[in-house]
C-alpha cells in the first residue's frame, strides 16, 4: 500500500485560506490551530509557519487587541493580489515570447552553418586541376592538386570545428527555449478565467463585509471610522465596477 503523500505548502496555504472566504469570521490562533487539521488535513505542526507566510504576503492580516492577535482575510483583498499575479504572468508571457522567437531566429541561424560547402568547393579545384593537365606538365599537375587538397584539407577541418561549436550552440539555445515553454499563454489564459470568476464572488463577500460592519456597530455601539481601523477595511470600501 503507497504512503499517502503530504501537502505541499502552497496546498496548505490555499486550504487556510479557504477557512477565512468560508466562514467570514475573525480568528485567533488557537482557533485556526483547531480547525486547520480537522477541516482541512494541515498537519498542526505547520498551522502556525503556514498562517505567518499568509500574513507575511499580505493574504491575512494581523491585529493585536489587548494581549491576543486576532487573523481574518476580505475576499476583495485576495482578489486584487490575484489581479496582480496574473498581470505579472502576462507580462513574463510577454518577454517569453519575445526571447523564444530571438531563440528561434538564432537556432535557425546555426542551422546554415552546418551546410557543408567543402565538397562542393573541393570538386570544382579538381575540375580546373583535370582542364590545366591538357596544358602543363603532369608533374606540374600533380603539384597543383596536391597543394589543391592540401587546401582544402585544412579548410575542411576549419569548417568541421566550426560546425561543431554550432552544434553546441544549437544544443544550448534549444535547452535555453525549453525553459521559457514554462509561461504557457494557456496557463496565463486559466489565471485570466479564474480571475473573472473571483471578481463575481467579490459583490457577495463586500455584502457579507457591510453586514459584519452593521452587526458590529449595532451591537457595540462603534462607528464605521473605529471599525474600519480595527480591522484593517479602507476607508473608500466599496463595491467593484
Amino acid at each position: 500500500m503507497s504512503k499517502k503523500k503530504g501537502l505541499s505548502l502552497e496546498e496548505k496555504r490555499t486550504r487556510m485560506m479557504e477557512i477565512f472566504f468560508d466562514s467570514k469570521d475573525v480568528f485567533q490562533l488557537k482557533d485556526i490551530e483547531k480547525i486547520a487539521p480537522k477541516s482541512k488535513g494541515i498537519s498542526p505542526m505547520t498551522v502556525k509557519d503556514v498562517l505567518q507566510s499568509l500574513v507575511d504576503d499580505n493574504m491575512v492580516d494581523c491585529e493585536r487587541v489587548g494581549t491576543s492577535n486576532y487573523y481574518w482575510a476580505f475576499p476583495s483583498k485576495a482578489v486584487h493580489a490575484r489581479k496582480h499575479k496574473l498581470e505579472e504572468l502576462q507580462k513574463q508571457a510577454s518577454e517569453a515570447k519575445q526571447r523564444k522567437e530571438s531563440l528561434q531566429k538564432a537556432v535557425e541561424k546555426a542551422k546554415i552553418g552546418r551546410q557543408d560547402t567543402v565538397s562542393t568547393r573541393s570538386c570544382a579545384d579538381l575540375k580546373f586541376c583535370v582542364l590545366i593537365a591538357h596544358q602543363r606538365s603532369m608533374t606540374n599537375v600533380l603539384c597543383g592538386c596536391v597543394r589543391v587538397c592540401v587546401r582544402v584539407q585544412k579548410e575542411r577541418s576549419s569548417m568541421l570545428k566550426e560546425l561543431q561549436a554550432l552544434r553546441e550552440e544549437r544544443t544550448q539555445l534549444q535547452a535555453e527555449l525549453e525553459k521559457y515553454r514554462e509561461c504557457d499563454p494557456e496557463v496565463v489564459e486559466e489565471m485570466r478565467k479564474s480571475n473573472v470568476v473571483a471578481k463575481e464572488a467579490v459583490s457577495r463577500w463586500t455584502d457579507n463585509v457591510f453586514a459584519i460592519k452593521s452587526w458590529t456597530k449595532k451591537k457595540f455601539a462603534f462607528d464605521d471610522g473605529r471599525i474600519n481601523k480595527a480591522f484593517g477595511i479602507p476607508e473608500d470600501f466599496d463595491y467593484m465596477d
